[in-house]
């Protein structure tokens, strides 16, 4: 053996030099990592051929490693670093030969390419990063976050560390609307920094808050980082649990673990949210704890004038929170009692398939040992007497189609329950309602007669529902009834939205968040996954900073806002007609509702049109663009990159060697305590995406083969990967920041503020740690 090393040991030894001697050299990322694989393949396969690198195995035919099987222990659990004392075999790092090995690496790499950049399952996910790219660039470009922390600035400044405070709340509201760390970093440098440092902030609470707060696009949805690992998650984990599955005896993860084995990008979209608010308000506190015990370095500031009307604090309190509070509050409670709910009567014309046991029962007597160590006793007592009573009722019963007789029965009984209010409608008048409020408060001095006008229309239209829609009324029959109190209610907010506009904090801070809300909620919803939702965000974003260039040249922006409201009109069209005209029958109703829907379509696509050409006739569309191309094909090269460096691994043994000392450990907190740091320690010299596609597809067979929830796993390593983009001497974010710093700041400075940052990350992996619920709370709560 070299130096006395096993020769798996000294080809990832080379590995690693290879790579960090790749990343060190000033090449492209993306190519040296495909380089740093091609070289240290050759390294390897060169000293293998001189016979210097030798693999000591386990002698498979050796009498103790036969004993060893004979007593139960699995082949699989049997390693070196669990048992060092079994007899060795020498053999070379590549058993049939360098050469056949390179011909299986070129041969995967081939097809790994073709599954997940060209034509793969899940190329659709990856699509999504190229969206949500172009979201949040055209968002940075469009000046939005100038806007955001300049108003910030002017509602925070005044409280202590209120300019630190400001630029985390503007981080976490970026991180929501473009997930760029880069961008973000980059903004917030140019234009917080210098305002900071006049007012006397010192440059490590400046340096360290911006920095920290920029990285808070890693794990607040929509983040690139859940994309692209969610979807390698997602293969490792289902890979991983059949492997468990087969390992326990039991055909598959199904049987075994009660459950399919699956995870999606928009679940860990959900489970990520709470962890993103959390760091934020970890990051918030610690800044006005510090200007607390250092005021001179933290001091307050007032910092110009807003364009708001003075109201009394009793007025905010009544028109901004109690009045919506009371609104949705009091729509809940109808919901309770029955006056609003679901109006719809369609039905299923088919019987449901009858349920199943909890668990199968039908398995092997090592898979039903396995399943009751996992499920407990009981569960599996329960799931006998559940196949029983199915048995003794004929087995499980198929579907069947209902007769129209049936059907009507059903038809009658939702008549019966249907709500008074839909739920839908219920929405909607919530939503005026609130404007109705929050422009009666922006603007107390103001005229309130026709508020009071929209307040009444309001009030019209629920009635309108009450007394003349009926769950039987067709969507026709409900717009001519709803249409004159709708028109009133629609004439009161026109005028509440002209006054929320001349308030400057909701004129900066409400369109960037209607779009969030749109593309968050139609995730989080479950109402689609992310790569539409993604779509919906880039238009939304391009529509943006169209009408705000156009308000910038002194332009109407009318046809922009006009399309926004051709996508609500089609929404709503969508969700409230037949819009099937290629059926046998098709009502009058219904062509006039597709009609009125492909021409909102028509208008919304050429309003998105016309945006695209106002933003390039200003230049803005070429360089946003230009970047969009560059990033995105960044994270596809680096993706191809890593495949061959990961396969380089694979092909002398480096993959099954980690995981055989990883699976030397009884404690499966111990084993991903050691990840976690291993990856901590790795984002000191690596970017997040190289830890991604290179370290996590050999860690990840141990640590998603357990029984902790993927969806936690999943988040910790994505708050882990986060502290990459903080730690020195490579953290990306410094860079960032560095090159957009004045003289006067030192990189010393960014160095010392931002490793308290780094620690209050520690603290909140900790919290994570000691508290999952955090993770899984929400995704448990929205139905799937």
């Amino acid at each position: 053996m070299l130096f006395g090393l096993d020769g798996v040991e000294i080809g990832l030894i080379i590995v690693a030099l290879c790579l960090f001697g790749g990343i060190l050299s000033g090449f492209p990322v993306a190519f040296a990592i495909a380089g740093a694989g091609a070289i240290s393949f050759g390294i390897i396969a060169a000293l293998d051929s001189a016979g210097l690198l030798i693999h000591q195995a386990i002698d498979t035919g050796s009498a103790m490693y036969q004993e060893l099987v004979s007593s139960g222990v699995k082949p699989d659990s049997i390693s070196i670093f669990r048992y060092p004392d079994l007899p060795r075999l020498a053999e070379p790092v590549f058993a049939k030969g360098w050469e056949t090995a390179m011909d299986r690496n070129v041969s995967f790499i081939v097809n790994r390419m073709n599954e997940r950049v060209l034509a793969g399952q899940s190329i659709e996910t990856l699509l999504a990063v190229l969206m949500f790219v172009l979201m949040g660039i055209t968002l940075e470009r469009s000046k939005i976050a100038n806007d955001l922390l300049t108003t910030m600035a002017r509602v925070f400044g005044p409280l202590p560390g209120g300019l630190a405070v400001s630029v985390v709340v503007v981080g976490a509201f970026l991180a929501a609307s473009t997930g760029i760390v880069g961008a973000t970093v980059v903004t917030m440098g140019l234009l917080s920094l210098p305002t900071m440092l006049r007012n006397n902030y010192s440059p490590e609470i400046a340096t360290g808050v911006i920095a920290a707060s920029g990285t808070l696009g890693q794990i607040i949805p929509p983040s690139i980082v859940i994309v692209l690992l969610g979807t390698l998650a997602g293969d490792l984990y289902s890979a991983a649990q059949e492997a468990r599955a087969q390992a326990a005896g039991c055909t598959d993860a199904l049987t075994y673990l009660g459950e399919p084995a699956v995870v999606s990008v928009g679940t860990l979209f959900q489970a990520a949210l709470l962890p993103g608010i959390l760091l934020a308000l970890l990051y918030a506190l610690y800044a006005f704890g510090y200007a607390l015990l250092n005021p001179s370095k933290a001091p307050a500031v007032e910092i110009g004038h807003t364009s708001h009307e003075p109201i009394s604090r009793r007025e905010g309190l009544t028109w901004f929170l109690a009045i919506p509070a009371a609104l949705i509050a009091g729509t809940f409670l109808l919901a309770e009692v029955g006056v609003v709910g679901s109006q719809s009567l369609q039905v299923d014309t088919y019987t449901d398939v009858g349920t199943g046991a909890s668990l199968r029962t039908n398995v092997g007597d090592e898979c039903k040992a396995s399943m009751i160590e996992l499920h407990g006793q009981q569960a599996w007592d329960d799931a006998i007497a559940q196949q029983q009573a199915i048995d003794a009722a004929g087995g499980v019963q198929e579907s069947r189609k209902l007769s129209p007789e049936e059907i009507a029965e059903r038809v009658a009984a939702k008549i019966e329950a249907a709500a008074p209010i839909g739920t839908g409608v219920a929405v909607l008048l919530i939503m005026l309602a609130i404007t109705l409020a929050w422009s009666r408060g922006t603007s107390p001095s103001s005229d309130p007669r026709p508020l009071i006008i929209g307040a009444i229309g309001i009030i019209l239209t629920a009635l309108v529902d009450i007394l003349l829609v009926g769950p039987e009324t067709s969507s026709g029959k409900m717009v001519v009834l709803m249409a004159i109190p709708a028109v009133i209610a629609l004439y009161g907010c026109r005028h509440g939205v002209e006054r929320l506009a001349k308030n400057e904090l909701l004129r900066v801070v409400f369109p960037p968040l209607v779009l969030i809300i749109a593309v968050l909620g139609s995730i989080l919803g479950g109402i689609t996954n992310p790569t539409p939702a993604a779509a919906l965000g880039a238009g939304g974003a391009i529509m943006l900073a169209a009408y705000r260039k156009l308000r910038d040249e002194e332009k109407s922006g009318k046809i922009v806002i006009w399309s926004t409201f051709a996508v609500i009109i089609t929404i709503l069209v969508g969700i409230n007609f037949d819009l099937r005209i290629n059926q046998p029958e098709v009502s009058f109703e219904s062509w006039v509702a597709f009609f009125v829907a492909y021409a909102a379509y028509l208008y919304a696509a050429f309003g998105l049109l016309y945006s695209c050409y106002v933003l390039f006739r200003s230049g803005v569309l070429t360089p946003v663009v230009r970047e969009t191309a560059k990033v995105t094909s960044m994270v596809f090269t680096i993706l191809i990159g890593s495949q061959l460096l990961n396969l380089v691994v694979i092909s002398f043994g480096g993959e099954h060697y980690i995981q055989q000392f990883l699976k030397s450990f009884d404690n499966e907190f111990t084993v991903f305590l050691i990840v976690m740091l291993v990856l901590f320690l790795l984002g000191f010299v690596l970017d997040f995406l190289e830890i991604i596609y290179i370290v996590i597809p050999i860690v990840g067979p141990v640590i998603y083969g357990g029984t902790f929830d993927p969806k936690w796993v999943t988040i910790m390593i994505a708050v882990n990967l986060q502290t990459s983009f903080l730690t020195p001497p490579f953290g990306f974010a410094l860079f960032y920041l560095r090159g957009v710093a004045p003289s006067s700041v030192t990189t010393a400075h960014i160095y010392r503020g931002v490793v308290p940052f780094v620690l209050i990350q520690v603290a909140g992996l900790a919290l994570l740690w000691f508290f999952p619920s955090i993770v899984t709370i929400v995704p448990d709560l929205i139905p799937h």
